[in-house]
């Protein structure tokens, strides 16, 4: 394997000269310049990534932390931000959390351990002040779908309970009035808030929701499945279901089916993300559109701002999202 210091002996340079044409530095002459770069491709060499950001405290990553690899919705964050990483030339460095506090931070030592000085953070189980400890350390530490208001100007963030009012405006509008809910088992803020706007929503045209109908499980097809099972085991009426998620979504709808209940006719169900699966599900879902990829590049975009110290980034910015209702077949009036 080549080294800096055959580049050097070939091209009838020194060791620092290399280093600069490697890291297209200053003070090197064209003819030089141009010189180097073609030993460097005779010969092989390619400049070691972590060497060079021991030199330049700077990497050509950046990190992106979020909870699981499987999911289609952190899987679209993950392209997001992959995408602005290729549009600057630099690679995605990708590291789990797994919805757990020690894991969030195993997960983000790992990228500053890599010099990675770029980071979008998917963080649910992390404190607030350590997160603000973070940034503090991390100059391109970016927040998404969590909110801090102490550094808003690095928060990209979703208004879920918003999400969970324009639900139930939804099924409203189609006149159901017993309406079960499904959400997620996870103690995280998201599950929460969505359910929280979906029931202030309700109690404001003076309904409510009956808690017998409320169920939780895992944010998944089975966790959809199970949670619908033990509604329809209480044998109270229903015409509508909110889901926590798409995945889940789908997944009651197949319970509900193999029960003898007809989507959207019998009964209608409404998810949250609008994730790919969604518009291939039968019936097509209606659901809540989570814009994750669109706020996967903003929040990447804003990372590398925010890593360069020259650029000015104003400190009293949000960067607030709305969900926007995508209506599919999966939601008809109550019959």
């Amino acid at each position: 394997m080549s080294t800096i210091k055959d580049v050097a002996r070939v091209a009838g340079v020194s060791i620092a000269t290399v280093s600069r044409v490697a890291n297209n530095g200053p003070k090197v002459g064209d003819k030089t310049r141009t010189r180097v770069l073609k030993v460097m491709a005779d010969i092989g060499y390619t400049p070691n990534a972590n060497a060079r950001a021991l030199v330049t405290q700077k990497s050509s990553t950046i990190g992106v932390v979020i909870p699981d690899l499987t999911d289609p919705f952190f899987a679209s964050l993950a392209n997001g931000v992959d995408q602005i990483a290729r549009q600057h030339n630099m690679q995605l460095l990708l590291s789990t959390g797994l919805i757990s506090a020690e894991s969030e931070l195993q997960a983000i030592n790992v990228l500053i351990e890599r010099r990675c000085d770029v980071i979008v953070l998917h963080s649910k189980k992390i404190a607030n002040d350590d997160l603000l400890k973070l940034a503090d350390k991390v100059p391109g530490l970016v927040l998404i779908d969590r909110y801090i208001e102490q550094i808003s100007h690095r928060c990209i963030w979703l208004d879920n309970e918003e999400g969970g009012r324009i639900a139930a405006r939804h099924l409203m509008s189609l006149e159901h009035r017993d309406v079960a809910c499904i959400s997620s088992k996870y103690q995280i803020d998201d599950p929460l808030m969505r359910l929280q706007g979906f029931s202030d929503e309700l109690n404001s045209a003076n309904l409510t929701i009956d808690d017998e109908l409320i169920e939780y499980g895992e944010p998944n097809l089975q966790g959809g499945e199970i949670a619908t099972q033990k509604i329809l085991a209480k044998g109270k009426p229903f015409s509508a279901i909110f889901v926590y998620n798409d995945a889940m979504a789908i997944g009651a709808i197949s319970t509900l089916e193999d029960n003898g209940f007809k989507v959207p006719s019998d009964i209608s169900v409404i998810g949250f993300d609008d994730v790919l699966l969604s518009r291939y599900s039968r019936p097509k879902l209606t659901t809540l559109h989570y814009p994750i990829e669109k706020m996967a590049k903003k929040a990447a975009f804003l990372a590398l701002q925010l890593s360069n110290k020259n650029v000015d980034i104003d400190s009293s910015s949000e960067y607030k999202y709305i969900p926007q209702l995508v209506k599919r077949e999966s939601t008809v009036f109550k019959s």
